[in-house]
């Protein structure tokens, strides 16, 4: 029972979403990285809910490092960092811990702890334990930032809504990231936006929620990283992409449209042009597991929120008799939009660990 990951670098989840504290602990941070503590907080605050269409749950997720930290950089000793609950409303959850919400992890929860979890918001499987994976990302983004590399996430779709996909122009698609980077609601097309943002809207005023799917792109990274099979950057990264709340699917490149292509239309032919590129990137920049050199594109299925306000059946688990309730407290009707951030911030932390096993953790400081 852990809330563990990394071979080389390690980060520990801890906390429930109403507990005092949740955090994280890195271990395998070379010494000497200088870290810029305001990017972290900025990274924060993406996450935050704002206006109607998130939760009403404000949380001011101001970090405390509290080891590992030391004049300006890491000391390569285990970097420990706290963010404080101040917002609980614990008792919107009392009258119905015994009731199961569909979609949440109370069920399973009840099973796997045999009823001694923190059941308040979801506890330890709240999204609320996201924020100190964004704070543990937010790190990771610098040091692979130093060396070039960069990565960004716009909303492909939502709650119905289209948008266009990324570039494939590597000059355009590094202007579109960083500008997406800045955007709280990842969108680049304006018109696309308004209209996403109108269907969350709509969702909330009838008391239900929408889904949409992520499309993450990581531009500059080097040919030869990841492992053959089980540590190969599809395995690595599905791994953590689905340990973060409400991600129900990943493809890489083409993904599942390449069922419908020939092996003529699917592969990626190799040409020289001062280093060996692919004419197309079906294969979303990685072949056998490991970086070709393309930029490596990712889409994520994000779920529609399960917290609804829509009446709902379930089972009391007490008394195990079929029931029915409507969720009560505050809750987001789309979670996508904060979601990207910590999307960006679970890739960087899978990324890094890979850079580690190929090149050693001082390589973060080389």
């Amino acid at each position: 029972m852990k809330s563990c990951f990394g071979n080389n670098l390690n980060i520990s989840l801890f906390g429930e979403s109403h507990s005092e504290a949740i955090g994280v602990v890195i271990n395998g941070l070379a010494p000497g990285i200088k870290l810029d503590l305001t990017f972290i907080q900025k990274q924060l605050d993406m996450r935050k809910p704002k206006g109607k269409i998130s939760t009403q749950r404000q949380e001011e997720d101001e970090f405390k490092i509290v080891s590992g930290f030391f004049n300006g950089y890491t000391t390569g000793t285990p970097l420990c960092l706290l963010i404080y609950n101040k917002s609980q409303h614990s008792k919107d959850y009392e009258a119905t811990k015994s009731l199961m919400r569909p979609s949440h992890a109370d069920y399973t929860a009840q099973m796997k702890y045999q009823g001694f979890q923190d059941y308040r918001g979801g506890g330890h499987f709240s999204g609320r334990i996201t924020a100190p994976l964004v704070a543990a990302g937010a790190i990771c983004i610098q040091v692979l930032k130093q060396k070039g590399i960069l990565i960004g996430t716009q909303i492909q779709s939502c709650g119905g809504i289209a948008n266009e996909p990324l570039s494939e122009d590597e000059a355009t698609l590094k202007q579109q990231i960083e500008k997406l980077n800045e955007s709280y609601f990842p969108v680049l097309n304006e018109e696309v936006k308004v209209k996403m943002i109108e269907a969350i809207e709509k969702a909330q005023t009838e008391g239900d929620s929408v889904g949409g799917v992520l499309e993450t792109t990581i531009l500059n990274m080097p040919a030869g990283i990841g492992e053959p099979f089980f540590n190969s950057i599809e395995s690595t990264l599905s791994q953590l992409l689905f340990s973060i709340p409400g991600i129900k699917g990943v493809e890489f490149g083409a993904g599942f449209a390449m069922q419908n292509m020939r092996g003529s239309e699917a592969n990626d032919s190799f040409f020289y042009n001062e280093t060996v590129k692919t004419k197309s990137n079906n294969n979303g920049g990685i072949n056998g597991g490991i970086s070709n050199g393309m930029p490596i594109r990712i889409k994520c299925a994000v779920k529609p929120t399960p917290s609804i306000f829509k009446p709902q059946q379930t089972v009391d688990i007490n008394t195990n008799e079929n029931t029915t309730f409507r969720i009560q407290g505050r809750h987001d009707p789309a979670i996508i939009h904060r979601a990207r951030v910590v999307v960006d911030s679970i890739v960087a932390i899978g990324l890094l660990d890979l850079f580690c096993e190929r090149y050693g953790y001082l390589w973060m400081t080389e």
